[in-house]
């Protein structure tokens, strides 16, 4: 998985008022969890726009001064009405530890289903994998190229040996429907069948 690196400073105290003056000077007050003390430290507000404004994943490098934790995002808190960011929770990786994060799906191939008029909809853009922080995959891939009409692609056909889905097996991630359109079609083309059946027996 790609990671980003962001650039803060520890903070020595965490109380209302010093986190106050923290967001009074355009930064930003976080937490690591996850090691041995949880670590507080502010970075620029602008210095997350490419961790949470995106639909990709990644993981997250924070450098504290020359000291480097391997994070991901855990929990993130926004103003109700800036939408400004008030606070964010990271989780330290243990390169040795199972993780469970959620990664965008990626469509692949060409639905047979799709080229005859159906409408893929896809059920889950995100999807939960559990693995080592080194097998980490920027998306899951979702291929579907067998998908006919009315058919539907279930998280099982998404396995990969180096991370685990934490879905249940009858979990739809996505579907390809009968568009209305075709529908039509397919109505219009029975009227005719039977049409055609009438007139030959007369």
């Amino acid at each position: 998985m790609k990671s980003i690196s962001i650039k803060g400073s520890e903070r020595e105290s965490v109380g209302k008022k010093a986190t106050k003056a923290v967001r009074d000077a355009g930064m930003v007050p976080c937490v690591i969890y996850g090691g041995e003390q949880p670590v507080h430290f502010q970075a620029e507000s602008k210095a997350f726009k490419s961790l949470v404004y995106t639909p990709d994943a990644h993981t997250v490098a924070v450098d504290l001064g020359g000291k480097v934790y391997n994070v991901i995002l855990q929990d993130i808190q926004f103003h109700p009405v800036s939408d400004a960011i008030l606070h964010i929770d990271f989780y330290q990786l243990n390169d040795e530890k199972e993780i469970v994060m959620e990664v965008p799906v990626k469509i692949t191939g060409t639905s047979p289903g799709v080229l005859l008029g159906g409408v893929l909809n896809l059920n889950l853009r995100r999807l939960k994998v559990k693995a080592l922080p080194k097998n980490l995959p920027d998306y899951v891939y979702a291929d579907i190229s067998e998908l006919q009409m009315g058919n539907k692609l279930y998280v099982t056909k998404l396995g990969n040996e180096n991370y685990k889905l934490m879905h249940p097996d009858n979990t739809v991630v996505c579907q390809v429907k009968i568009s209305r359109a075709a529908m039509k079609a397919a109505q219009e083309a029975a009227k005719a069948e039977k049409a055609a059946a009438k007139g030959k027996k007369k």
